[in-house]
């Protein structure tokens, strides 16, 4: 079908002065001289911590233009490492080197969290929950619970203390951290709000360079950052239904009802045509909700030389 023929699963380019190259679930990465960092969205598409076979034309696109919107949004709040996007599915910005531990922040007893309440544990990372709230009620503030970043694998729930204890991060830098995390969840939330939504919980990765604290990768995507819409909210929350969410859930839940929760032994099933086509058409949907105007599909023929081509552009003119 040539709609999916269009979608990116990798690149392999050979920029000039490439200094390294590294290859995530969704992104490729490359560095140039050691200092700038060129991130391509691909259309990779992952859930349970496995990628999926096939990849979801425009995906990367979407995501990378949301990233640059948020970026773009908060850059007054903290620093990022942003610099330019040459191309619909390309960021370029300043290689830091990444704190090990991602922040993440709560406004709503939702996922993990929700979880660990279920069990009846009330303590997560070192944070104590309050006794009787059900899923998606507000916490009366938002909390924030890292996680250790994992090089492969699953995430680790870690408190503030034990991550200042163990030398992860400082104490002083830990600090600074957590004062960009909550300010850029006020922002966000904001955001969200303008548009109908309400930014559930998210996670931030922050870098340091020449002894500066910058905000990296990308922020408040359906893919690390939950909403739900805000209209209905109160009567679902009120009648105990579950909350309408935006984001990638319902890929999780295809697979789900295929058999797949990444288990071992779990067979990935095959996505047919019609559901690559549906995962498109809902990434574009958020789209449009999280920023309020309308997604422009970049030029899917010959994608690949397209993306090489606008990259070497910038690089020449740097």
């Amino acid at each position: 079908m040539a709609l999916t023929q269009q979608a990116i699963k990798e690149t392999n380019f050979q920029l000039p002065n490439q200094t390294a190259f590294y290859k995530g679930k969704v992104r490729d990465v490359y560095t140039v001289n050691d200092a700038q960092l060129i991130m391509v969205a691909s259309d990779r598409i992952s859930a349970f911590d496995h990628v999926l076979p096939r990849p979801i034309p425009y995906k990367g696109q979407v995501l990378n233009q949301i990233a640059t919107y948020f970026l773009t949004a908060t850059k007054e709040i903290v620093p990022n490492w942003l610099v330019a996007t040459p191309d619909e599915n390309v960021a370029v910005g300043i290689a830091c080197t990444p704190f090990k531990v991602e922040m993440v922040i709560r406004g709503y007893l939702a996922g993990h969290a929700w979880r660990t309440y279920e069990s009846g544990e009330r303590l997560l990372c070192g944070v104590r929950m309050p006794e009787g709230l059900k899923e998606s009620d507000a916490f009366p503030t938002p909390i924030i619970t890292p996680a250790t970043k994992a090089e492969e694998g699953h995430d680790e729930d870690i408190s503030k203390e034990a991550i200042i204890e163990n030398g992860i991060v400082s104490k002083e830098d830990y600090e600074i951290l957590e004062k960009y995390t909550y300010a850029l969840f006020e922002q966000g939330t904001q955001m969200a709000a303008k548009q109908g939504l309400i930014l559930v919980d998210t996670k931030y990765e922050f870098g340091k360079k020449d002894g500066k604290i910058y905000l990296i990768d990308e922020i408040h995507t359906p893919d690390s950052s939950r909403y739900y819409y805000k209209d209905g909210y109160e009567e679902r929350q009120a009648k105990g239904e579950r909350q309408k969410q935006l984001s990638k859930e319902f890929v999780r839940e295809w697979l789900m009802a295929n058999g797949f929760q990444g288990k071992e032994g779990q067979q990935m099933p095959y996505m047919p045509d019609e559901m690559v086509n549906l995962v498109t058409d809902r990434y574009i949907e958020l789209f449009e909700r999280l920023t309020g105007t309308k997604f422009q599909k970049g030029d899917a023929n010959h994608v690949l030389a397209r993306i090489e081509k606008n990259i070497s552009r910038f690089l020449e003119k740097e």
